[in-house]
C-alpha cells in the first residue's frame, strides 16, 4: 500500500461490504458469467480508469472531479476535516497510467493520491485546501458500451458548514451513492449522522389507477393512506423521526418511483405499508416483509407476482431491472443493508406483540418485491393485516385499533433506532 495512501485507511476502517463485492466479483468473473448491458458486453473483475474523459478541475469556489470507467463500479464518497480532503473508494478499479496527480497539480490543488486498499477497494483523496461541499455525485452509464463516468461536484461552504457535513471519523459509514437500476436519480449528498434526524420514508401501497386490494367497496388504497397519515403524526410529535411520504394523496405512484422519491429525500429507512387480500383462508394477522431472492412461501410469491404486475400495467418499463450488471452489485451491495433490514423487522414485531396486537403465525417472511429493492437504506414492508380475512378487516376499519398499532409502530421505530445507532460503531469496523 503507498504510504500516502495508508494515513486515510488507518483512519477509518471499511466495512466487509467491500470485501464481499470484490469476492463475489470476481467469482462472477471466474465463472465465465456473460452480462448484458445492451451490447452484450463482458463484466470483467476490475474496472479501468481511462484517459478520455477524466479529468480534474478546480476554480476559487468549485472542484470538479470526472472520472472515465470502462464499465460502473459500486463507489462511496465522503468528506473528511483536519486537513479538509475529499476520499472517494471504488470497488474495484485499476489506476493505469492516467495522470490524475499531474491534472490536480495544473489546477492548482493542494494534493491528490491514489492506491489500493487491502479489501480490494480503490482509494482516491483529494486535498480540498478549503471547507467545501458535495453539491452532487452520480454514475452515468452508456447503454451502448457499458462504459461510466462518476461525476463529482464540490462547492465551497462556510467552515461552520462543512463541519457539518464533514464525516466524524469514528462514525464513518461506508455509502453507495450509485444505483444501475436509476443511473439518473439523484445522488444523496454526503451528510452527516449528526446533524440531522434520520428520516423515515412512508410508503402507502398503491392508490389512484391502482386501488389495491378491495372487499365489500373498501379499498386497500384508502385504508394505508390514512394509516401512514396517522403514524407520520405520531412520529414527527414524538421528535425523534423526521417522516416523509412516497404520497399523500390517491394518486398512482410507481414502485419505481417510490424507490426514487426515498433517495431523493435522502431517507434513512424505508416502510411500505399494505393491507393485502390473500385466497380464503390463506393469512391473517400483521406480517413483516423482507427482500428475498425467492419468496418465503405461496403468499408472499402471490403478493411479489401482484405488486410487479400492477406496475407494469400502469406503462412503466421495468425491464432494466432484470440486467445481470443491476443485479450483481445490487446482491452485493445489499450485504450491509440486509441485517439492518432484518433488526428493523423483527423490532417490528416485537413492537406489535408487546402491545397485544395480532401478528401472522410467521410474522417475518420474505418476497419478491421490487418496493425493497433499494439496496442503500433498510427497507420492509409491513402487512398491517389482511383485508381478505373478516377480523382483519374489522381491526383495519377500527381506530381503536389503528390508534394501538401506530403507536406500537412508532415504539418500534424508536427502538430500532437507538439500538442501530448503539451498534453502528461496531458495523463499521
Amino acid at each position: 500500500m503507498p504510504v500516502l495512501i495508508q494515513k486515510e485507511w488507518q483512519e477509518a476502517v471499511l466495512s466487509t461490504t467491500g470485501r464481499i463485492m470484490a469476492s463475489l466479483l470476481l467469482c462472477a468473473a471466474l465463472l465465465g458469467l456473460a452480462v448484458s448491458v445492451s451490447a452484450q458486453t463482458s463484466m470483467s473483475a476490475q474496472a479501468r480508469l481511462l484517459a478520455d474523459g477524466t479529468s480534474v478541475s478546480a476554480r476559487s469556489n468549485t472542484v470538479s472531479l470526472d472520472l472515465a470507467l470502462s464499465q460502473p463500479v459500486p463507489y462511496r464518497v465522503r468528506l473528511l476535516a483536519d486537513p479538509p480532503r475529499l476520499v472517494l473508494d471504488l470497488n474495484t478499479v485499476s489506476w493505469g497510467a492516467v495522470d490524475l496527480e499531474g491534472m490536480a497539480e495544473a489546477q492548482g490543488i493542494a494534493g491528490l493520491r491514489k492506491g489500493h486498499l487491502p479489501d480490494g477497494w480503490a482509494r482516491l483523496v483529494l486535498d480540498l485546501g478549503g471547507a467545501f461541499a458535495l453539491e452532487s455525485s452520480e454514475q452515468q452509464i452508456q447503454t451502448e458500451s457499458g462504459a461510466a463516468r462518476i461525476a463529482l461536484r464540490l462547492r465551497r461552504v462556510t467552515l461552520e458548514e462543512f463541519e457539518q457535513t464533514a464525516w466524524d471519523e469514528a462514525r464513518f459509514v461506508a455509502q453507495s451513492t450509485i444505483s444501475l437500476l436509476h443511473p439518473d436519480a439523484p445522488a444523496m449528498p454526503t451528510v452527516s449522522p449528526a446533524s440531522r434526524k434520520p428520516l423515515v420514508m412512508l410508503d402507502p401501497g398503491h392508490g389512484g389507477i391502482d386501488p389495491g386490494a378491495e372487499q365489500g367497496g373498501i379499498r386497500e388504497a384508502d385504508l394505508v393512506l390514512t394509516f401512514a397519515r396517522k403514524l407520520r403524526e405520531a412520529l414527527l410529535r414524538r421528535g425523534v423521526l423526521e417522516v416523509a411520504m412516497t404520497r399523500d394523496e390517491d394518486v398512482f405512484v410507481s414502485l419505481d418511483g417510490r424507490i426514487r422519491a426515498a433517495r431523493a429525500a435522502r431517507a434513512d429507512l424505508f416502510i411500505s405499508i399494505h393491507a393485502d387480500a390473500l385466497p380464503e383462508g390463506l393469512a391473517s394477522g400483521a406480517v413483516m416483509y423482507l427482500l428475498g431472492d425467492e419468496a418465503s412461501d405461496d403468499s408472499a410469491a402471490y403478493l411479489a407476482e401482484r405488486h410487479d404486475r400492477a406496475d407494469m400495467l400502469a406503462g412503466v418499463d421495468l425491464s432494466g431491472t432484470t440486467d445481470e450488471i443491476a443485479r450483481i452489485l445490487m446482491s452485493v451491495a445489499w450485504q450491509d443493508t440486509k441485517p439492518r433490514s432484518r433488526a428493523l423487522a423483527e423490532a417490528l414485531v416485537e413492537g406489535i406483540g408487546a402491545a397485544g396486537l395480532r401478528l401472522h403465525r410467521r410474522p417475518i417472511q420474505s418476497g419478491a418485491f421490487t418496493v425493497l429493492r433499494a439496496v442503500d437504506m433498510p427497507s420492509v414492508l409491513v402487512e398491517l393485516g389482511f383485508m381478505s380475512n373478516p377480523r382483519d378487516l374489522a381491526n383495519l376499519q377500527d381506530p381503536s385499533w389503528t390508534a394501538q398499532m401506530v403507536e406500537a409502530l412508532a415504539d418500534a421505530l424508536e427502538h430500532w433506532h437507538l439500538q442501530d445507532q448503539a451498534i453502528a460503531p461496531l458495523r463499521l469496523r
